[in-house]
């Protein structure tokens, strides 16, 4: 089989393959079933001639081969992307920067971001997704999916992934992790909350499995924590603390995006628990100007949403 006979659809398979790490994850996103996806990746690597995934037990990754079909394959998608943009009639003079970033940033760092960004460049063109998690993030800059990425990285700030290249990274903040607690709960009262008074709360954590396990407790508690409820989504956290069902950890960054009865507390004792906000991409090719006016708004963002943020914020 000639390479260059090799079909859209099987590019297409092949990023999502990349981007979402598994071939069952990557079908879920395309509509495919598992053994169609299989199939798109055998026609794709006897083409090539080479294996393109590296097949592990934790899922796939892209091989050196198959990095250099992603990077040709990225550049293929897109110009058909735009073609298909063009025929229908939208502005291609526009320059376009993907950008991807973790669910509690698109709380209220990203639209200050492209809220200014409409007023100082609204000939850019911002294409943003929402990340399931920084893992997956990752993978979408690697698979070409991304432009710019924002993670979220947590002590003791380890880069996202052990690749090569390694992503540039920079950090837009480093705050401390707060708690929401429901207005009318006892801990609501002062302007902290004691370390030591968190023993036995109940929890609404992340999602019960995976990497987000436990997410929403605070870390390092001496005791089995009492989870009363899961939820992956930000909001209805936020909403299961306002309406008294327990308490979760919080970015100091979402203290602008409680809803009313929820006050976002700093936490004193025991070690300080950090988080940092971090803009990613790969380092080649070198980013585009409109790609690093993105980054300049993001930043701005992360130091305006710093300056609103003030320890004991209430909502």
């Amino acid at each position: 089989m000639d390479f260059r006979d090799v079909s859209l659809t099987a590019l297409r398979v092949l990023r999502a393959v990349a981007e979402q790490g598994t071939f069952t994850a990557a079908g879920a996103a395309l509509g495919y079933t598992q053994s169609a996806v299989s199939r798109q990746i055998a026609a794709i690597e006897r083409a090539a001639g080479a294996e393109l995934l590296e097949r592990r037990r934790d899922g796939v990754r892209l091989t050196a081969a198959g990095r250099v079909v992603m990077r040709r394959a990225t550049t293929v998608l897109d110009e058909i992307d735009a073609a298909a943009r063009e025929l229908s009639g939208l502005d291609e003079q526009a320059a376009t920067v993907r950008l991807g970033w973790y669910p509690s940033a698109g709380a209220a760092l990203v639209p200050r971001a492209l809220a200014a960004l409409r007023r100082t460049d609204p000939g850019l063109r911002v294409l943003g997704r929402e990340g399931a998690s920084t893992p997956a993030l990752v993978r979408a800059l690697r698979a070409g999916s991304l432009d710019l990425a924002v993670l979220a990285s947590a002590p003791p700030f380890r880069p996202p992934d052990a690749e090569s290249p390694p992503l540039v990274l920079r950090t837009l903040a480093e705050r401390a992790l707060c708690l929401a607690v429901p207005a009318a709960h006892p801990l609501a009262r002062g302007d902290f909350v004691d370390v030591a008074d968190l023993r036995g709360q109940r929890w609404i954590a992340g999602s019960s499995a995976g990497e987000d396990h436990l997410m929403g407790v605070w870390p390092g508690l001496d005791e089995r924590p009492d989870i009363a409820h899961v939820a992956r989504d930000w909001l209805a956290k936020l909403q299961l603390v306002a309406a008294g069902c327990g308490l979760t950890t919080v970015p100091a960054a979402l203290a602008a995006a409680a809803p009313p009865g929820v006050r976002v507390l700093p936490v004193r004792g025991g070690p300080q628990e950090q988080r940092r906000l971090l803009l990613a991409r790969l380092p080649h090719p070198p980013p585009s100007d409109a790609v690093l006016r993105v980054g300049a708004a993001l930043r701005a963002a992360a130091v305006e949403g710093g300056d609103r943020q003030p320890p004991g914020s209430t909502s």
